[in-house]
């Protein structure tokens, strides 16, 4: 059955019955507030399990490293089975827009549920494998942590198919308005736990869980009802339709093999700052958390590119792709730009009030620096603008270009600047901006190129 989603005319430009006017807008400004909302409870925690001392803020942080590998798998599963049900959506295929929805609940269901087995299971090896050097205590919070939030994977994974059906069909209002709640349990959460309970760790880890358990039953709740113009269906669900898996997995294994190894990447490097103490493992858990704040615009245009540009290649209209693919550029560096010297003038008035010592509060206003130059201006050309490519189906070229330059630039230079210069959590910083550069560099002649045009998905 055949059905269109927009249908009002704007001759001002191509693609205009695949987006009325205003709808870009009102697509990135959700989501840009949802993302906000999740960076700010981020930093909440970071300030909060501060109070239970440098090993819990270590800890955590270091955790989280490891756990980012999977939640990363969890998202390029999602964005995966989104290019797929955009594409849908704007050949105007109902039918196949559903079947590739249930498809991919089903696809992350099973692989967060796996990957929550495997941690519980595995907890203490995994991070004896990559921590294994740090002190007795920061391994005990890593333990207490782990073993906590990996209960969260399979509501997460669920979570994540549910928002990229949202934001496929232009509903981020919806994960927006959950994301404002899920938010106030976890840091309602955290006060109770650290200042009420002083559960310490375990006082973060259990809000954590508690939200996003939240966010898979109220996402589900949308996504099965009536509001939602591509719903979840059981018959689709339990159902196996080889297509659709090959589909989705076309997308999302390239996605989810560059993202894990550049997260197995990020965890190795995080021994370099423990070889030089507890401080610049503490200022750079503290720098990463004001670092996802700073990095919020391309965070946010990165689906974006991914819901407009899978649309407008479904419907087989690359005159509307184009036009938008030079639109969502020009709105990502502008607001890249103007965002990052937002946070960087915020930092030292955040840094004030974190119960730390002044040799990491300066050590973290360096990494903000040095991070929020190369995010505001480089990051659109190698972190969000790819994401219009791989909605084309150029996901071979992406995670070619990606892996190589994790490896070739960010590991090596690491361990050149960060050991062999004994610069630290600096070097790994430098090499990781250069990253982007090199990324930035092919993935703009690419674009430019216009290969991508060519390619198929559906």
């Amino acid at each position: 059955m055949k059905f269109r989603v927009f249908t009002e005319k704007d001759a001002n430009h191509p693609g205009s019955s695949l987006f009325r006017e205003g709808e870009l807008k009102s697509l990135i400004l959700p989501f840009f507030g949802e993302q906000l909302l999740v960076s700010l409870v981020g930093l909440a925690d970071a300030f909060m399990v501060s109070y239970a001392g440098e090993d819990a803020v270590s800890g955590v942080t270091l955790t989280n490293m490891l756990v980012t590998f999977f939640l990363y798998v969890f998202t390029a599963l999602a964005s995966g089975g989104a290019v797929v049900v955009s594409q849908y959506i704007g050949s105007g295929n109902r039918e196949n827009s559903e079947r590739s929805a249930g498809q991919l609940f089903t696809v992350s269901a099973l692989v967060s549920g796996f990957c929550m087995i495997l941690v519980l299971i595995f907890n203490r090896p995994l991070l004896m494998l990559f921590f294994g050097r740090v002190e007795p205590g920061v391994m005990d919070a890593c333990v207490t942590y782990q073993r906590i939030v990996a209960l969260s994977f399979l509501p997460l994974g669920i979570y994540n198919a549910g928002a990229a059906v949202c934001r496929s069909v232009s509903k981020t209002s919806v994960t927006l308005k959950i994301s404002v709640i899920a938010n106030i349990i976890n840091v309602i959460g955290n006060a109770i736990g650290i200042f009420a309970l002083h559960a310490g760790v375990p006082g973060v880890a259990w809000p954590t869980f508690l939200s996003r358990l939240f966010s898979a039953v109220a996402v589900c709740m949308f996504c099965f009802g009536p509001d939602c113009s591509v719903r979840f269906r059981w018959r689709y669900i339990f159902m196996i339709s080889g297509k659709m898996i090959r589909q989705i997995l076309g997308i999302a294994v390239p996605n989810s093999a560059e993202s894990g190894i550049f997260q197995l990447v990020k965890i190795v490097l995080s021994i370099i700052p423990t070889m030089y103490g507890t401080a610049q493992v503490a200022a750079n858990g503290i720098a990463q958390t004001i670092w996802s704040l700073a990095a919020l615009m391309g965070v946010t245009l990165g689906p974006v590119y991914i819901t407009v540009i899978g649309r407008c290649m479904g419907a087989d209209d690359t005159e509307a792709a184009e036009y938008y693919f030079r639109k969502l550029n020009r709105i990502a560096l502008l607001s890249s730009a103007a965002w990052n010297a937002l946070i960087f003038v915020l930092t030292p008035i955040l840094m004030h009030y974190y119960p730390v010592s002044s040799e990491i509060k300066t050590l973290v206003i360096e990494l903000v620096i040095i991070h929020n130059i190369f995010n505001g201006t480089v990051y659109v050309f190698g972190g969000a603008l790819p994401n219009g490519l791989r909605a084309a189906g150029d996901v071979r070229y992406t995670m070619i270009v990606s892996i190589a330059s994790t490896l070739a630039v960010r590991f090596v230079l690491s361990f050149v600047f960060g050991v062999a210069m004994r610069m630290g959590v600096i070097g790994v910083a430098w090499a990781m901006v250069l990253d982007w550069c090199a990324r930035g560099v092919f993935f703009w002649h690419r674009y430019r190129e216009g290969r991508w045009k060519t390619m198929k998905v559906i």
